[in-house]
């Protein structure tokens, strides 16, 4: 578990950290440098999940690897899909995405990063997150460098 204070608010405990795929943390279909590093380390602290309609084919390949869950659907109806996973978790809960579907998912978690990737940002999402990142590599280092976020929701 993460605690992470932050000044002026309630302090936040993460359990668990929820990420998008294609868009997120992968660019068509190929796991982004960097990425899989920063997620082992994330391992030590909190679970991580990787919830997708696996557009390319190529997640369970990218993924299971670093020992993380994945869980696909099918692509109509992945935003409810993506709520209904993370309001059945226990503990805080963390979610970075970039699309559509991520909206419902957002609402449900604890701290949401909306990540502008090469892939680009439903700029519906925006309203719904706490914090926008230019790169899954910037939304991971604030889990692991938690001042950044400190100093980005500090009221």
């Amino acid at each position: 578990m993460l605690n992470i204070d932050i000044p002026g608010r309630a302090p936040v405990e993460i359990d668990h950290v929820v990420l998008d795929y294609n868009g997120t943390i992968a660019v068509d279909g190929a796991l982004l440098p960097g990425v899989a590093e920063r997620i082992e380390k994330l391992r030590e602290f909190v679970s991580v999940t990787v919830l997708t309609a696996d557009t390319y084919g190529t997640v369970r390949a990218q993924c299971e690897p670093l020992g993380i869950a994945v869980q696909t659907f099918s692509q109509a109806g992945a935003a409810l899909c993506k709520e209904s996973i993370v309001r059945g978790m226990d503990g805080g809960i963390l979610c970075i995405g970039n699309g559509f579907n991520d909206i419902q998912m957002f609402d449900a978690a604890a701290l949401r990063v909306a990540v502008l990737e090469r892939e680009g940002l439903c700029p519906a999402l925006l309203s719904h997150a706490d914090v926008l990142v230019s790169s899954p590599l910037d939304a991971l280092d604030l889990l692991l460098k938690p001042n950044r976020l400190r100093a980005t929701l500090r009221s």
